[in-house]
């Protein structure tokens, strides 16, 4: 006997142990199918829920030590914000749209259609997905696009109407534009839009809005002075944003392989890896291309930007993760990392202030990376993504916009100085999140 033989044997005598045969292991049935898609939708779903660490962890490390309670309270906020609210209203508005059509249903509460999964006995599975997981996903999606609005305008944005923003933009700004391509809407049924896994449709409209609400409440105080100079503000943990930059790294694999939405046949299971290892690649030449352009531009290495050089890659890569060669994907992600060394001190320049480096990291390397599609998918067209980038970005903008401003002329949107110089841990929270080491350390010694 062969090994080949004995291989096969033993895959025959495992699956008679569970009750199936051979034929069945070798053409998958409907069911079966069905179980592993829904499988898919759930473990990339719990992997991209914890892309919310990764990005508390991220933002906390970003800003000064008197900010970090704050950003944590906005992260699992924004978090649960935007689970509620999709449930409520964004799955419908999203999913429930025409065919061609440019808005979808405003119907509350969405129920899903799991009727056949909860038969006892004759289900007709049709080699699908449960609906619930399918959801899970999609909600996950649009949380990571309010986080990426959090880390940009930290340290002066007020707690309940930046939490305001967010119900908004996962209620209705994200939705709309997201019917557009992923509910088959006009920019997918006219223009031939691609979007495999959100460059466009999560991180550059989690970066427009985060754009506009850092133009509309402006930089925090003292980061820019009338003379043109620049003040730095380090964070308070360089070691704390590092772990929450391999923390979404890690939930990106979720993100993009699960953006292939099945897992019930052999070709699925392969593009799921190709899709692993186009995003790993990517990544991983981002960080290297910004390590090597902030030692061209700056003299030194800098760390911040050698994990946005990652994220960045990482970004780039999701337009289209699963049609590149792996060469290729080292490419996109390489410019992807030189973009965010480049863009950073482009925004310091028209003192737009972004306290993570969120806009270039997600609005400036998602441009890139939906340009990129059509190198590598030939369905796609150069024009055909730069309407769909244009399209979204100005809606995205002018909503963003009219609730920000809306916010500041009515309850206010900015911290008052002298919270932003104490804090908003104290100012909002009446905390700190390093207590030993705070204002009031000293006096409990």
């Amino acid at each position: 006997m062969n090994h080949k033989q004995l291989i096969t044997g033993l895959i025959a005598a495992l699956l008679a142990v569970v009750g199936l045969s051979a034929p069945a292991f070798a053409e998958v049935s409907g069911e079966t199918a069905y179980v592993l898609n829904t499988l898919l939708f759930l473990m990339c779903g719990f992997m991209v829920m914890f892309m919310a660490a990764g990005f508390a962890m991220l933002e906390s490390g970003m800003v000064r030590s008197k900010n970090v309670a704050t950003i944590c309270v906005k992260n699992i906020a924004l978090y649960s914000l935007a689970g509620l609210m999709y449930y409520l209203i964004g799955y419908d508005l999203m999913y429930g749209i025409d065919e061609g059509g440019y808005i979808g249903s405003f119907s509350l509460f969405w129920s899903p259609d799991d009727a056949a999964a909860l038969a006892e006995e004759g289900a007709n599975f049709d080699a699908g997905y449960a609906a619930t997981s399918d959801w899970f996903f999609q909600m996950v999606f649009v949380a990571t696009a309010a986080s990426i609005v959090s880390g940009t305008v930290a340290e002066r944005v007020k707690l309940w109407p930046f939490l305001i923003f967010v119900c908004f933009l996962t209620a209705i700004i994200y939705p709309i534009q997201g019917s557009w391509e992923w509910g088959a809407g006009w920019l997918d049924a006219q223009f031939g839009f691609s979007d495999f896994a959100g460059s466009t449709l999560v991180h550059s409209t989690g970066g427009w809005a985060a754009l506009v609400g850092a133009i509309i409440i402006g930089a925090r105080k003292g980061k820019y002075t009338s003379d043109g100079k620049i003040n730095p503000m380090p964070g308070s943990s360089m070691p704390l944003a590092t772990l929450g930059t391999f923390i979404l790294w890690l939930g990106w694999f979720g993100f993009n392989g699960g953006s292939q939405l099945a897992l019930g046949s052999g070709a699925d299971a392969v593009a799921v890896a190709n899709i692993f290892a186009n995003t790993n690649t990517a990544a991983a030449s981002g960080v290297v291309a910004a390590m090597i352009a902030s030692q061209i531009m700056f003299k030194k290495v800098d760390l911040t930007m050698a994990l946005n050089g990652a994220i960045g890659g990482l970004v780039s890569i999701t337009a289209e993760p699963l049609a590149p060669t792996m060469g290729l994907s080292v490419i996109i992600g390489a410019i992807g990392g030189v973009l965010v060394v480049v863009s950073v001190p482009l925004l310091d320049k028209l003192k737009i202030d972004d306290v993570v480096g969120a806009i270039p990291a997600h609005l400036v390397c998602g441009i890139w990376g939906t340009l990129a599609v059509p190198l590598s998918n030939g369905d796609a067209s150069f024009g055909g993504q730069l309407v769909g980038i244009i399209a979204i970005g100005l809606f995205v903008s002018i909503a963003s916009a009219i609730v920000w401003t809306v916010l500041k002329f009515t309850i206010g949107v900015r911290a008052d100085e002298e919270d932003e110089v104490m804090g908003l841990d104290r100012a909002e929270l009446g905390m700190e999140a390093y207590p030993e080491f705070g204002s009031g350390g000293s006096q409990r010694l």
